[in-house]
């Protein structure tokens, strides 16, 4: 269940016209501080990514899926002729007879099974770079420029003030 907070923090950044992973941003540290905390574990940091992105969508942050990846939504009633006579999808049928709340149960058993070493920084550091490795350096470029032009004024002086502290302490080290 995401925080309050976490949701209050996604509504303000639509507003301010910040992208939909900004907006994700929150429910991915909330994740990431849930795994920190031993609520449950992760096998990697792109899972503990996954869940935060995924608790994104369920409060309704437009957080488009991953590409190539078919949803559930997409992928129920296309495969066996589309749609009903009546104009409807057909609905996604269950393969077995258990309930929601038990396959629930199983994830979340499953997921305290598992380490912590996935949220930690050095995880997070080399996922972030992995991520970052197979975009474009144009992709990389629009991004950055649609962060400096949603900053504000006083973002970016903050900004500037943060590179400026940053390359005095490289100079110094």
């Amino acid at each position: 269940m995401p925080r309050a907070s976490s949701i209050a923090h996604a509504r303000a950044d639509k507003r301010a016209g910040k992208a939909p992973t900004t907006q994700a941003g929150h429910f991915v540290r909330d994740e990431i501080e849930a795994v920190r905390h031993g609520k449950h574990g992760v096998r990697s940091a792109k899972q503990a990514i996954a869940i935060g992105l995924s608790e994104a969508r369920r409060a309704g942050v437009d957080v488009p899926p991953k590409k190539g990846a078919a949803t559930a939504a997409k992928s129920a009633g296309t495969k066996a002729g589309g749609t009903k006579a009546g104009g409807t999808k057909a609905a996604p049928r269950r393969a077995s007879s258990e309930s929601t709340v038990t396959r629930a149960r199983a994830a979340l058993k499953a997921l305290k099974r598992e380490g912590t070493a996935g949220a930690s920084p050095q995880a997070l550091s080399a996922q972030g770079k992995r991520a970052a490795s197979q975009r474009t350096a144009a992709d990389r470029s629009a991004a950055a420029r649609k962060a400096a032009s949603t900053k504000g004024a006083a973002g970016r002086s903050e900004a500037a003030r943060k590179a400026a502290r940053t390359r005095a302490a490289k100079k110094a080290g």
